[in-house]
């Protein structure tokens, strides 16, 4: 008995243009694009031997594919679901640990929910706790802190540091001020054990204290060099002294803005009045608790990073040495902030101190 007849393939300009498009497409699959193709041939009245002939498939294959198309159209050339093991956990099971991860406390007065806990609780194993924690982004064993200002007048203050990070004034040297207080100079018990392979550097836990010493620092927010010296206090005075510093270090004819923070050392009557006496100064305060959006800030993070961490020191002279290495090594990075002009200003070397940790190559003068 003859088989009947295979029902005609006809495609419509929409299915044809898809169809093109997967075959053009560098990312579809092999197996899609083969397919695609004995469709378009079909359509093209190619015979299902002729086809298998031409793209070197069974005819078996041509078959299914054709008569896939004919029944479902292009969502019939897709892969179907295949069978295998059913779902051990259902939705409801997977929105009881989410509701109470979120919205529950965990028993016998723990602070936070761990895998087992709640496995006890919902009724799972621990692995499928942590794979439902993990699909929906939830980790109860970490917390993040945040602090929001209460400074009245955070808004205009967050305007004008911003605006002068991000529009100088002109004839002006815009410089990030601030202080890292008690860097302390720590010496290991033992040498410390270099790196070798499978196995990082090490040095003991306990250490030796030989005191402290602070650094003040200013950056220039257009071309990224500092100004910095270190002072075993850290009061008004050696603020003061500071201020003496950058004055004799910048050059007369620009007016220098000073973003500061609002440490007390800032504010003090002396620091007010010689404020007075000098007006090419002028502060501007970051907003209470706000420190951070001092970009000096950023500076003194490297520091650490960079020198003091995974280094010994056996005096404050030897501490101050290592940060001062550091620095010039650090800081000859252009601000970002500060769009792609180049520097229209530079800063005079100060002092010998304050030379080493200074990283532009100009002549010397000392302070006023």
């Amino acid at each position: 008995m003859p088989s009947p007849k295979a029902a005609p393939v006809e495609l419509s300009a929409e299915e044809r243009e898809v169809l093109q498009g997967w075959l053009r497409r560098q990312k579809t699959s092999q197996a899609l694009a083969v397919r695609s193709q004995i469709v378009l041939r079909c359509a093209e009245g190619g015979t299902i031997g002729e086809v298998a002939a031409a793209l070197g498939v069974s005819r078996d294959m041509v078959s299914k594919w054709r008569g896939r198309f004919v029944r479902d159209r292009l969502e019939g050339l897709s892969d179907e679901p295949r069978p295998g093991r059913p779902r051990l956990i259902s939705d409801e099971q997977v929105e009881l640990v989410i509701t109470k991860t979120l919205e529950e406390a965990p028993p016998k007065g723990d602070t936070h929910w761990s895998t087992r806990s709640m496995a006890t609780a919902a009724g799972l194993n621990q692995t499928a706790v942590s794979r439902i924690w993990r699909a929906f982004g939830l980790k109860p064993h970490l917390s993040e802190t945040w602090k929001l200002s209460t400074d009245p007048q955070f808004i205009e203050k967050v305007r004008d540091v911003v605006g002068l990070y991000l529009d100088p004034p002109h004839n002006a040297l815009v410089l990030a001020v601030d202080e890292k207080s008690q860097i302390q100079a720590l010496d290991r018990t033992a040498p410390c054990l270099p790196m070798l392979p499978t196995t990082p550097a090490r040095m003991t836990h306990d250490y030796v204290r030989h005191g402290t010493t602070s650094l003040f620092a200013a950056l220039d927010i257009a071309s990224g060099s500092v100004i910095a010296q270190h002072y075993r206090r850290h009061r008004h005075q050696e603020f003061l002294r500071f201020l003496k510093l950058i004055d004799g270090a910048v050059p007369d004819g620009l007016d220098l803005h000073l973003i500061c923070d609002n440490y007390a050392t800032h504010k003090t009557p002396e620091v007010k009045k010689r404020l007075l006496r000098h007006p090419r100064f002028e502060l501007h305060f970051t907003p209470t608790n706000s420190s951070w959006i001092n970009l000096v800030e950023r500076w003194f993070a490297e520091l650490p990073n960079r020198k003091l961490r995974r280094s010994a020191h056996r005096s404050v002279t030897e501490l101050e040495a290592t940060s001062a290495s550091g620095s010039a090594n650090g800081t000859k990075t252009r601000n970002r902030s500060c769009g792609p002009r180049p520097p229209t200003r530079s800063l005079r070397a100060s002092p010998p101190t304050a030379a080493e940790l200074t990283p532009q190559d100009t002549s010397a003068r000392p302070p006023q």
